[in-house]
């Protein structure tokens, strides 16, 4: 049941720095349209942002740069240039409108020193609630050895890392040949991003850093209505290259899901049931999603009062310390 006075906190809003990252990529095949619409929409970190956040009753908005991010950029120094411009352009429009927004860094994973470096300085100077990176770094999984400084930072910061899919793959699958529709948020995305998940669970990611987190979209990138079958099949693995625990006590205690784009109530009952409503957040996923159908959705969740209050803003104000 929806209280009127709710507090409504969208945790993956996407913006740009054109003048960084251009955007669209080369080759996104997006209809015109859309791209006219995003395109005067993502670098807008006022007007039309807040305009459309007032219409629909949202009150804060976690912004994070969009894909493609710093994960397009094959030369390290230039990314830890470009990491620091994006995020002061994301710190002065977080102080612009300190009530209703708040952000996720960028950082420079071409380099795991400079991205500490860089996460340290997010946080503690900029005020910055936590990192979004766009799935792999040049074909690379933050599982790889090279990364773990980085999760010990994120652990020692108790900061969260939101893993999200990223517009340019790593690779071509060739199931997907000849249907580009299925390439990208329609299941490519989703299959990507729910596989690195599992990659950090498997590679020891959350065994060396349990304290360390991930936030996934899109229901969890449907990764908690697969529990069952994981756990099933986790026995089966070599006993020298499996995680210390089923990959549903990962997924429990090291995995934050948001609703961004899967406006479901039978996802959202789904994933609640399996991984607890205490690990649930809202999003719209804005300027891609609908603002309108996000919270007509949360309005009208299945909840009751205190459950939906988590889900719309308790948990964001918990998790990310807002």
């Amino acid at each position: 049941m929806w209280e009127a006075d709710v507090r409504v906190i969208a945790v993956e809003e996407a913006f740009s720095v054109p003048e960084v990252i251009s955007w669209p990529p080369a080759g996104a095949g997006m209809p015109e349209r859309w791209i006219r619409e995003w395109g005067r929409r993502l670098p807008d970190l006022a007007e039309l942002r807040l305009a459309d956040m007032d219409a629909h009753g949202v009150d804060v908005q976690v912004l994070s740069m969009t894909s493609p991010g710093l994960e397009v950029i094959d030369d390290a120094a230039e990314a830890v240039a470009a990491a620091r411009r994006i995020n002061d352009h994301l710190a002065d429009a977080v102080a612009a409108h300190p009530t209703r927004f708040a952000g996720f860094a960028a950082l420079p994973l071409q380099d795991p020193d400079a991205a500490v470096a860089e996460l340290r300085r997010a946080v503690h100077e900029l005020g910055l609630k936590g990192v979004l990176h766009n799935d792999h770094v040049g074909g690379h999984y933050l599982d790889e050895p090279r990364f773990r400084p980085v999760w010990a930072e994120l652990e020692r910061l108790g900061v969260t890392l939101y893993l999200h899919p990223a517009i340019v793959p790593a690779d071509r699958w060739r199931v997907l040949d000849g249907y580009p529709v299925l390439g990208g948020p329609s299941w490519g995305w989703t299959a990507a991003v729910g596989a690195h998940a599992l990659r950090l669970i498997y590679g020891g990611v959350f065994d060396a850093f349990p304290g360390a987190s991930v936030m996934l979209g899109h229901m969890g990138e449907l990764l908690p209505f697969q529990l069952a079958r994981l756990d099933s099949r986790y026995r089966q693995a070599d006993v020298e290259r499996r995680p210390r625990q089923l990959p549903s006590h990962y997924l429990r205690h090291n995995v934050y899901v948001t609703t961004s784009g899967v406006f479901s109530h039978a996802a959202l009952l789904g994933a609640t049931h399996e991984v607890g409503t205490d690990r649930v957040l809202f999003a719209i996923d804005y300027p891609y999603e609908s603002t309108a159908e996000a919270v007509e959705f949360l309005r009208t969740a299945p909840y009751a009062p205190a459950d939906l209050a988590r889900i719309a803003h308790s948990n964001a104000e918990r998790v990310l310390r807002l």
